[in-house]
């Protein structure tokens, strides 16, 4: 399968998330929304990338898009990171990694699996660090993915990804 780009419609999900809700993609017709596909709950990067959005929390707001994390873990796992860390974007639960990989954003662990923080990695698969910008036709925007994931998208970075779509 295609990696979508920047142009392309981006692939319809259903995930279950924190806060007891099912996320489709679908429902945010008419409205931006970013898409932060992140390694893992509780990581080091991801923890800094998560608690930036929080601590900037009415940048975000002033966006007009809603934020949504996708990772591997589970509810469960995502409902205790957002109460340990007070975070205020919604998390989606890709056990499977059906939408990590249908947004081609997928990596094989392998022998590095020594070296990171995941615990869980599904068949040997790990979610990159990625940002994808949906306007309200479902067209991506904005693309950006990370290959070894020891940076992320700051909201400023996000600012100008949503800027830019006029």
């Amino acid at each position: 399968m295609a990696k979508p780009d920047v142009g392309d419609q981006a692939p319809d999900f259903a995930l279950p998330g924190t806060g007891g809700k099912t996320y489709r993609l679908g429902d945010y017709r008419g409205r931006n929304v970013i898409l932060a596909f992140y390694p893992g709950d509780a990581t080091t990067v991801c923890t800094k990338q998560f608690c930036s959005y929080r601590d900037e929390g009415d940048r975000l707001d002033e966006l007009g898009a809603e934020v949504l994390g996708i990772s591997p873990q589970s509810v469960d796992s995502h409902e205790h990171w957002v109460k340990e860390q007070e975070l205020n974007v919604p998390l989606l639960a890709d056990e499977d990694l059906a939408v990590a990989k249908s947004y081609g954003v997928t990596g094989w662990i392998g022998p590095l699996a020594r070296f990171t923080e995941l615990k869980d990695a599904p068949g040997g698969r790990y979610v990159q660090r990625a940002i994808f910008v949906v306007d309200g036709d479902g067209v991506i925007r904005h693309r950006t993915v990370s290959r070894t994931g020891a940076s992320y998208e700051s909201v400023e970075d996000l600012e100008r990804a949503v800027a830019s779509l006029g």
